[in-house]
């Protein structure tokens, strides 16, 4: 049942993708379809690491302090990704501007504006940061036994844990920079009045 599972939440992010390019080329972006291609990736990505968090149990780690290090660190994970891609949102939609445009990223650090502007580092960074989820995911139930699903695994983590940790990166600085941009705008605002 895990492969399968496995199998389903690889198959959902390969369609997002797809649904994304077929959006962009027959003219059917809109502003509500992006709010929902937010939400929908935050609730499959916070569903995933709650389900990491259970599978890293003492059981499997051996030690219930650090099952509760990994369970901690999912949840941070999740609260990471909700906060950041919210306040972006909030942030840019507030100025009136798409959260990716190079309008609504003007002024933000610097790592920002790359993350949205640059396609194939965002795609670096969001593949990577969902197939170490998934690597993670299937380590929990690949047995000893099985060394090649085991190898396949441990490679594609070793491969992938470098682009997800830059993407927590561009999630703590992208909180960073749409609060500073909202309490920008808000001084401005109070000013002007």
């Amino acid at each position: 049942r895990w492969f399968l599972a496995l199998w389903l939440y690889i198959t959902s992010f390969v369609g997002d993708l797809f649904d994304g390019l077929a959006a962009r080329k027959f003219d059917q972006c809109s502003t509500y379809g992006g709010l929902l291609d937010m939400v929908t990736d935050r609730c499959a990505t916070a569903g995933l690491l709650f389900i990491l968090a259970g599978e890293y149990d003492a059981a499997l780690v051996g030690s219930t302090f650090v099952a509760g290090l990994y369970r901690l660190t999912f949840l941070m994970l999740i609260l990471l990704d909700i906060s950041s891609h919210w306040c972006q949102m909030y942030s840019t939609a507030s100025l009136q501007q798409h959260h990716k445009s190079d309008g609504g990223n003007e002024g933000r650090f610097f790592l920002v504006r790359w993350y949205y502007h640059y396609y194939y580092f965002f795609g670096y960074c969001c593949v990577g940061a969902e197939f170490t989820y998934v690597a993670l995911y299937g380590l929990a139930h690949v047995t000893e036994d099985d060394a090649f699903l085991k190898a396949l695994g441990d490679g594609l983590l070793l491969f992938c844990a470098p682009a997800c940790a830059v993407k927590q990166l561009v999630n703590v600085v992208q909180l960073a920079s749409a609060c500073h941009a909202v309490a920008s705008y808000d001084a401005k605002q109070r000013k002007d009045r």
